[in-house]
Order: C-alpha cells, then sequence, then structure tokens
C-alpha cells in the first residue's frame, strides 16, 4: 500500500471554500450550544430531538461538499497523474465515502 503525504499537496481540495466552511461549522458549533442548554433547561425531547437531527444535517452537508471538492480536485489531479498516488487518493475516497453512509 502507498502512504499519501498529505503535507505533498500544495493545497487543499477545498481551498477555495474554505472561509464558507469554517463559517458554516462555527454556526453548527452555535447549534450544538444551544442542543446543550436546551438540554440544561429540560426542553421538551422532541424540539432536542429536531435539534440534533438538523445538526446532523448540516454535518452531512459539510461532509458532502468537502467530499466533492476532494474528488473534483485531489482524487482528478492524481488520477490525471496516474500510478499508485492515483490508486491510493481513490481508495481514500472510497473509504471516506463508505464511512458517510455508514453514519
Amino acid at each position: 500500500m502507498v502512504t499519501v503525504d498529505p503535507e505533498e499537496d500544495a493545497m487543499p481540495g477545498y481551498a477555495d471554500t474554505k472561509d464558507a466552511h469554517v463559517k458554516r461549522m462555527r454556526r453548527i458549533e452555535g447549534q450544538v450550544r444551544g442542543i446543550t442548554k436546551m438540554i440544561e433547561s429540560d426542553k421538551y425531547c422532541i424540539d432536542v430531538l429536531t435539534q440534533v437531527a438538523a445538526v446532523n444535517k448540516a454535518l452531512e452537508a459539510v461532509a458532502l461538499g468537502l467530499l466533492d471538492e476532494h474528488l473534483k480536485h485531489c482524487v482528478a489531479d492524481a488520477a490525471t497523474e496516474g500510478g499508485p498516488v492515483a490508486e491510493e487518493k481513490i481508495r481514500e475516497a472510497s473509504a471516506a465515502i463508505a464511512r458517510l453512509v455508514r453514519s
């Protein structure tokens, strides 16, 4: 198995949308803090569960966006190069997709 050094890549695939991802993750952080406050305040179970579901969907959206950018940039570039690096990038992407599907 070939080990791909992530530091070899000059820029991550999400470099152009980094600020948007950070902003979205900070919003999700706020949602999680809000859920904690809901639990501390003894809010109705279904209301808490609704917010948990919203956070899960928001995280899925971030993950899918990052995966899309990884495929378009990192995997596509490696596929153009070919060889063991391409095979490793494809294997990594497949494993990431499998993790997302299982979660």
